[in-house]
C-alpha cells in the first residue's frame, strides 16, 4: 500500500472542523488530536479559560489559532451564532463533532422534570439543533458528522436513568441522519464510550473517594480490565471523521474496552 494511502487521517488537514464541548474532556482532547492532523479548528465551550487553555494547547501542537466561539448551546441564538461565525471566519464547514454533553445521576424515583429537562437539553437537543444548521453546509463538502454518544445508549445501567435515555437518542439522531445525507455523500457515525478518565463523573456528584472506588470496579465491568483514556476515544474520532473511514456511515462505534459485549453470568 502507497504510504499516502496507508492511514488517511491525513485528510482532516485543512478541514474546517468545528468541535462542541472542547473545553474540558473529550471535546478538548479530540481538539488538540485535530490541531495535531492540521485541522482548522472552531472550538466551543462553556468554560472560557479552559476554552482558551486547550486554544493554546492547539496552537503548541502546530495549528493555527483556532476560532473560539464560548457559549452555551441550549441558548437558540447561540447554535445560530456560532454556526455564522463558522462560515463567515473559514468561507466552508468540512466536519462537526458533537462533543457537548453531561452526566446527571437519578433514577426514575429521583429525577425530577427539571433535571430531565436540563440532561436532554443538553445532550441531545442542542446536538439536534447544531446539527440542523450545519447539515446545508456539510453537503456543500461532503463532509462528515461525529457524534459522542455512549456504551449508556447501547446498555441500560440504573441510576443514570436520562442520561441513558439522551444516549439512546443521540444513537438514533446517528442513524437515522446517516440514511437521510447518505444521498448526499455526507456520512454521520457516533462513538460510545464505556468509562474514560474525565472530570464528568465528579461533575455528576461522585467525590473522589467514590471516583476511585468507581475506577477501580472498571476492572470488572470492562473487558480489557480497565476504564479509557481521553486519546483512545480522540483517535476514534479522527478516524471516522477522515477519508479513512470513507464508506463508513450509520455506525455507533463502542469505544468501551469490551463493555458492551459483557453480560453478568
Amino acid at each position: 500500500m502507497a504510504s499516502d494511502d496507508a492511514y488517511k487521517v491525513s485528510s482532516l488537514r485543512g478541514k474546517v472542523s468545528l468541535i462542541t464541548g472542547a473545553s474540558s474532556g473529550i471535546g478538548a482532547g479530540t481538539s488538540v488530536l485535530f490541531a495535531k492532523l492540521g485541522a482548522l479548528l472552531a472550538l466551543n465551550g462553556r468554560d472560557v479559560d479552559n476554552l482558551n487553555k486547550v486554544a493554546r494547547q492547539c496552537v503548541e501542537a502546530g495549528a493555527a489559532q483556532p476560532l473560539l466561539l464560548p457559549g452555551d448551546l441550549t441558548d437558540e441564538e447561540c447554535v445560530k451564532k456560532t454556526v455564522e461565525q463558522v462560515i463567515a471566519h473559514f468561507g466552508r464547514l468540512d466536519v462537526l463533532i458533537n462533543s457537548a454533553g453531561i452526566l446527571m445521576m437519578g433514577s426514575i424515583e429521583t429525577t425530577d422534570l427539571a433535571q430531565y429537562d436540563r440532561v436532554m437539553n443538553i445532550n441531545v437537543r442542542s446536538v439536534f439543533h447544531l446539527t440542523h444548521l450545519c447539515v446545508p453546509h456539510l453537503i456543500k463538502t461532503k463532509g462528515s458528522i461525529v457524534n459522542v454518544s455512549s456504551v449508556n445508549g447501547q446498555r441500560s445501567f440504573p441510576g443514570v436513568l436520562a442520561y441513558c435515555m439522551s444516549k439512546s437518542a443521540i444513537d438514533q439522531l446517528t442513524c437515522c441522519t446517516a440514511l437521510e445525507l447518505a444521498s448526499k455523500q455526507v456520512r454521520v457515525n457516533s462513538v460510545c464510550p464505556g468509562v474514560i478518565v474525565t472530570e464528568v463523573h465528579k461533575r455528576a456528584g461522585l467525590d473522589e473517594a467514590q471516583y476511585a472506588q468507581f475506577l477501580e470496579k472498571c476492572k470488572i465491568t470492562h473487558a480489557l480490565g480497565r476504564p479509557g483514556e481521553v486519546d483512545e476515544v480522540a483517535h476514534s474520532i479522527a478516524f471516522l471523521a477522515s477519508d479513512a473511514a470513507s464508506f463508513i456511515t450509520g455506525v455507533n462505534l463502542p469505544v468501551d474496552g469490551g463493555r458492551h459485549a459483557m453480560c453478568p453470568r
